[in-house]
């Protein structure tokens, strides 16, 4: 199987041409800092730009002195961006405490949420019964939640997460139980002067036996079967990883908080169905995108105007690699999602389900990140909404807005200004977990920077795929009617939101980390010019070395 996949990857890349992802080069940018704690100790490190703050999540957090000793631990934290176009590295925590004074310098130590312990969580609040259970064991065994991916915003103000929970056992009999998924929460995330604010919609959406749908990465789409344009009847695609590569899952905004309601792509039968895939399947043919993936982001890019990947795989060798969304090779005859996109003029942001209608390119290296002195790096990600006036889908922005209006600032200016920089999306800010000084109970991580930038479109590559303006009836979602309330204000880090509205994320009444398929997301292009050749290798591969013999 692995000898037929790196042939099949082979051909494909064989037939598609030259890609249209070109790196002209990458420049570092350093570790993050957080001025306002003595020493912290963080990893993950996703983001999401919601009401003119860029917000940073983190998973476990660590606040130390400068001896090294703890001052406080807690399983997630969050920050906003101090200045975003001055200085993209500097943070502004929230929840700073003084703690006492530093025994070696004399001076006042600070720590991050320093009131709150391992077992009640942290900027994400854990539930009565998960903070029992913690409290019980006291650090040696956990309850924790990790943000794993960046949150999708489903308005200008406000964006949703789906973020594991999960079982972590210090001391296990088997190492390979470290680390166990219990399932995944949703939370729904706002921002104010005094800080983000996080909400969880119920304690556990999907149960832990199922394939952890948008803990890779989460995509809010226009609606495919509903009349009504309300942000409850739009799409969300949720991509997890699972046993032979990512799957793929699809509901609707009002139904996220109800498993029942999911549906799942089966890429045999090109379709999505009730059927849920296993979370171990291993068969690449019933696997949404076969491979091997850990961390990553997926969005849309106005510089290649179409849907790309920036991911880890799992062989911990530090490296970024990116695909892209192929709009030259259209997956059925479907009259619509034909070549250079829907209708033949490109796609937009909201156009998430050509993920299901094209094919993805083969994987391509963008950047070896320098490992730290630790180990091997991990939870790098991509954060578009650097660079880029277009981060926001058009559809997101309130009914009226004129076609000018509907941009966003330009972040990161002090590193590439506007002027200068090329368009949108032709410069992408990445990210990834340093090991300072590796280990599973005494390890010290980093969040460090570069900069990606894109080279000219090769004119040969057929990737200079149209532009697609966002339809009229797309520009007039409703958010208002439909969305969580925007109308209330947070008051601090750990104020929940106020009540969701019930035509959206309702109480959830369910007990419910990290090629195209060969079969079922081939290539027209590939079946039409090399599936001969494809099969008579095939059966090279399989009969050869019985001849032989």
């Amino acid at each position: 199987m692995t000898t037929f996949l790196i042939i099949y990857a082979f051909l494909i890349s064989f037939a598609s041409g030259k890609s249209p992802i070109v790196i002209k080069g990458v420049t570092e940018l350093g570790p993050q800092v957080c001025p306002d704690v003595t020493h912290v100790s963080r990893d993950g490190g996703y983001s999401v730009l919601l009401d003119g703050h860029i917000v940073w999540l983190y998973d476990d957090t660590e606040c130390l002195d400068s001896q090294g000793k703890q001052l406080s631990f807690v399983s997630n934290t969050a920050a906003y961006v101090s200045d975003p176009n001055r200085n993209i590295s500097i943070l502004q925590d929230f929840g700073v405490q003084a703690v006492g004074k530093d025994k070696k310098t004399g001076e006042t130590d600070t720590a991050i949420l320093a009131n709150t312990t391992v077992a009640t969580g942290g900027w994400i609040n854990f539930s009565p019964d998960e903070v029992g259970f913690n409290e019980k064991h006291q650090g040696v065994e956990r309850v924790a939640i990790w943000p794993g991916t960046s949150p999708t915003p489903y308005s200008l103000e406000q964006a949703y997460l789906f973020a594991p929970l999960v079982y972590v056992d210090s001391r296990p009999r088997n190492p390979s139980k470290r680390y166990q998924a219990r399932g995944m929460t949703l939370i729904s995330i706002t921002t104010s002067s005094s800080g983000p604010a996080a909400r969880r919609q119920a304690n556990l959406i999907i149960p832990g036996k199922e394939v952890a749908y948008g803990g890779f990465s989460s995509l809010l789409a226009g609606s495919t079967t509903a009349k009504s344009q309300s942000l409850r009847d739009r799409d969300v695609y949720l991509i997890g990883s699972a046993g032979a590569g990512l799957q793929l899952a699809r509901a609707k905004v009002g139904d996220l908080t109800d498993f029942s309601k999911y549906t799942f792509w089966d890429p045999m039968h090109r379709k999505f169905t009730k059927a849920s895939p296993d979370s171990a399947e291993k068969d690449y043919r019933k696997t949404y995108l076969p491979g091997s993936f850990s961390s990553g982001t997926i969005f849309y890019s106005p510089y290649f105007h179409t849907f790309i990947m920036v991911y880890y795989n799992k062989f911990v060798d530090s490296t970024f690699r990116i695909r892209f969304l192929d709009l030259n090779v259209p997956e059925s005859n479907d009259p619509v999602w034909i070549k250079r996109g829907k209708c033949g003029k490109g796609i937009a942001a909201e156009d998430v389900e050509a993920l299901v209608r094209y094919g993805w390119s083969s994987e391509q290296e963008l950047y070896r990140s320098p490992a730290g002195k630790g180990g091997f790096n991990y939870a790098g990600v991509a954060h578009p909404e650097y660079w880029n006036r277009q981060y926001y889908a058009r559809s997101l922005y309130p009914s009226g807005t004129s076609a000018s209006q509907r941009q966003n600032a330009w972040y990161g200016s002090k590193v590439v200004s506007e002027k200068v920089a090329g368009g949108d999306g032709k410069h992408l800010l990445l990210s990834w977990t340093s090991q300072i000084k590796g280990g599973f109970d005494n390890g010290i991580y980093e969040i460090r920077l570069a900069k990606v930038e894109f080279g000219t479109i090769p004119p040969d590559s057929g990737g200079e795929f149209p532009s697609a303006a966002v339809s009229s009836s797309m520009q007039t979602i409703s958010l208002a009617s439909s969305a969580l309330s925007t109308s209330a204000t947070p008051s601090g880090p750990h104020t929940s939101l106020p009540k969701v509205s019930s035509t959206w994320l309702t109480s959830a009444g369910s007990a419910g980390r990290h090629a195209s398929s060969p079969w079922g997301n081939r290539y027209s292009e590939l079946s039409k010019y090399f599936g001969a050749l494809v099969g008579l290798l095939m059966l090279l591969l399989i009969w050869l070395p019985r001849l032989v013999i």
